[in-house]
Formats: structure tokens, sequence, C-alpha cells
């Protein structure tokens, strides 16, 4: 029987605890478990290899991607450093030039000196992507929306280009999530997550994943889970498991909160450009509307000022947090040139578009009226405005405005 998504985030893979009744999966917390016989198991003989929490969590991840496999990690970039695994000194590798300053760094600084080349293109846009290919091409790695300047990627186009010359297409569908966007079923080979962002989704666990429908592919990934072992614990799978009953959710809230916010910060003085799909001014707004249910939780922008008002701006926030990462019930604030991007060389960042006064921020599900009152307070601190409307009648406006999108 086939069930929707909200249905599946609680109870795929987690059935009821048979001994107990226990309506919550249990934490299986051991390292090792009693064998039969010399290898007759019952199904786990090492945490590193399998764990029952972990198998739940996997099940689960895969049902919401509309994947059959699922593989759980423990980061982000651990799961990253998987797909990496699968190459060889010699191996090619397509990348968008907007990527996430830790996959970029694994990337040049890691396997770049193993004899693993990589390029960096403009990933809008097909025919680039297209002409980067080599013969010797094994990935193509795409993040939509990207990190940090939310570019939009026609991931069936796209992929069906990789396909057609035998190439894997990685997703990292971090920022989209599996509610808002299932890339697999848009022609994907492997789909990665950071499930510490919005599947955990309250900033208390570390944790990755690979979702894949090859089964070929997934055996190759799971050798290099077992074997190099970066696994995540008993404990960090339950958590990211108690994230995805409340994904749903938690996400319309985020999407909601950021589209006021976006919305706001594009109608004010002193910002120069907001990055975020769900303007009809992105560029990319078309293919959001297109492939995802909505446009996530992620808005980055520019102020005037340039880097100097942009780091006043990050240190006079009062309810956004200053901090690394995304997609916490909390709201948080980033700058990328100092935190997530910092290990990109300063002249990559800025060919690339990400100037060293971009803010880019994560909404939580707070009120929103709060989040745009504490952001307009930190937009004037140093340079007030007068006779302008009150910032929380301005954020009832433009929420209004907007309404619930189609």
């Amino acid at each position: 029987m086939s069930y929707a998504f909200d249905t599946l985030a609680i109870h795929a893979g987690q059935p009821n605890d048979e001994g107990t009744g226990s309506v919550t999966f249990p934490i299986h917390q051991t390292s090792t478990f009693g064998q039969e016989a010399p290898g007759v198991n019952k199904g786990y003989c090492y945490s590193r290899t399998g764990n029952p929490t972990r198998s739940a969590l996997e099940a689960n991840l895969a049902a919401l991607e509309g994947g059959r496999f699922g593989l759980a990690f423990a980061s982000g970039l651990a799961a990253v450093n998987t797909v990496l695994n699968l190459l060889k000194s010699g191996d090619h590798v397509v990348a968008g030039r907007d990527l996430y300053g830790g996959s970029y760094r694994i990337f040049t600084k890691v396997y770049g000196k193993l004899g693993i080349e990589f390029s960096f293109v403009d990933i809008t846009r097909v025919a680039e992507v297209e002409a980067a290919l080599r013969p010797n091409t094994r990935l193509l790695w795409l993040e939509s929306p990207s990190n940090p300047l939310l570019q939009l990627v026609d991931l069936a186009a796209t992929a069906a280009v990789a396909r057609a010359h035998g190439i894997w297409t990685v997703v990292d569908n971090t920022f989209a999530t599996p509610y808002l966007q299932q890339p697999l079923a848009l022609g994907a080979d492997i789909v990665l997550q950071s499930t510490t962002k919005y599947l955990a989704g309250h900033s208390d666990v570390i944790g990755g994943a690979l979702i894949t429908n090859d089964e070929a592919l997934y055996a190759d990934l799971k050798f290099h889970q077992n074997a190099v072992g970066a696994i995540p614990g008993p404990q960090d799978c339950f958590l990211v498991l108690r994230g995805t009953k409340t994904l749903s959710v938690r996400m319309e809230r985020h999407c909601a909160n950021a589209r006021a916010v976006a919305a706001f910060l594009d109608e004010h003085p002193r910002v120069q450009r907001v990055y975020f799909p769900g303007l009809p001014s992105h560029p990319g707004h078309d293919i959001a509307v297109r492939q995802m249910r909505d446009f996530g939780g992620v808005i980055s922008f520019e102020l005037k000022g340039g880097v100097d008002e942009a780091k006043a701006f990050a240190s006079s926030v009062r309810l956004w947090t200053l901090a690394e990462s995304l997609g916490s019930v909390k709201s948080l604030l980033c700058h990328p040139a100092t935190m997530t991007h910092a290990s990109v060389e300063p002249e990559v960042r800025r060919r690339n578009g990400i100037s060293d006064g971009l803010i880019r921020l994560s909404a939580g599900i707070e009120d929103v009226r709060d989040l745009t009152s504490d952001l307009e307070q930190a937009l004037l601190v140093h340079a007030p405005v007068r006779g302008r409307e009150d910032s929380r009648g301005r954020a009832e406006r433009v929420s209004d405005a907007l309404g619930a999108r189609p």
C-alpha cells in the first residue's frame, strides 16, 4: 500500500517494538550483538556494520526521498566522502561554482591531491554543464537550491545529460529536504542530505545520509560505509528519527516565514539584493515553482554598505543567532565569507558571486513579526531612518501580500 509523505515520516522503518509495544522505536545502545553460531546472527553483528536504530533511520529516509536504499552517516561531509570513495585517481567531477564550502574543501584539498580532477561551472546552464563533461567524468555534483546564493538547477534536464554520458548525478538536497523536492524522481542517481539541518531540525545532532534506487550503487556505498566507519551512533539516529516525524509541519512554517522575511528585505532601503527563489525576480523562480513544493527556509542578501555594514548588522541582531548551520527551529544568521565558506579562497568566492558582505539567513519557526522586527532594528541601528512604518506592522502587511503559495 502506498502512503502519503506525512504518514511515511512517522511510520516508515519504525514499527512498534514487538517486545514491549513501545510506540517509539527504541535506541539500541550497543556496540556488538550475540551470535547464535560463528557467522550466524539475527541480522546484526557489530554496530559499525549495522544497528537496528540506524536501520530504522535509513529505511525512513529512503522512504521520504522516494528511494529504495538509504545509508546514514556521522555527518553530511562523511556522506560526501563516501560518494567520493567511489572514485579513483584520474577521474573527473563536474560541480557547481556556488557550492557549500565544506564540499569545496574536501574536493580541492583532500581528493584533489589524490589525482581526482574537479571542474566548477554554472550549473544553471545545461549547455555549460554538458560542455564541461569529459571521457573521464564520473560524477555530476549538484546543489539546488545552492549554498549560499540559492541558485536553482533544472534537475531533470541536467540529470538527463549526465545519464546520456553514463555519469552519476549526485544532488545535495539539504536546503530543499525531501518534503519540498525529490531528486530521485527527477533523474538523480544519489541524493545527499546533511541530516544535521532540517531533517533533525533542532540543532542537537550531526548527521548525513545517502539515498539511491540503484542496488549495485547502494552495495558499493554500503561497503565504503562499513569499511571507513563514519557512522552515526544509535542516539544520533534516534534524534534524527524524532526530527523527521515533524518535518512537513516544520517546513511549512520555515517556508512561510522565509517568504515574509524575503519580501521584507526586498523592499528595505538598506538592502542591495535579496537571493530567494520565492521572489518572482529570482532567475530560478520558474524552476522552483516547477520542481519544488515551496521555496525553502533560507534567504541570502547583501547590504548597500558592503562588508562593514554586513558585519555590523550580524553583530546587532538579538533574536537571530549568529551561528554556523541552518534548518533549526531557531532562526540562524551566517556570514559565509568568515564561516561556512571561509575555506574557499577569497578570490574564488568573489569570482563565484559570494561577496564578503553576503549574509545568509535560516528562518526558524518563531513568530515572523518578531523575526522581521529584529532584522529591522539591526538594519537601522547604525543608520536610523525616521518616519518609517513600524516594522511589526510592515511584516504583517508583507505576509498578507504574499499569502499562501499556490
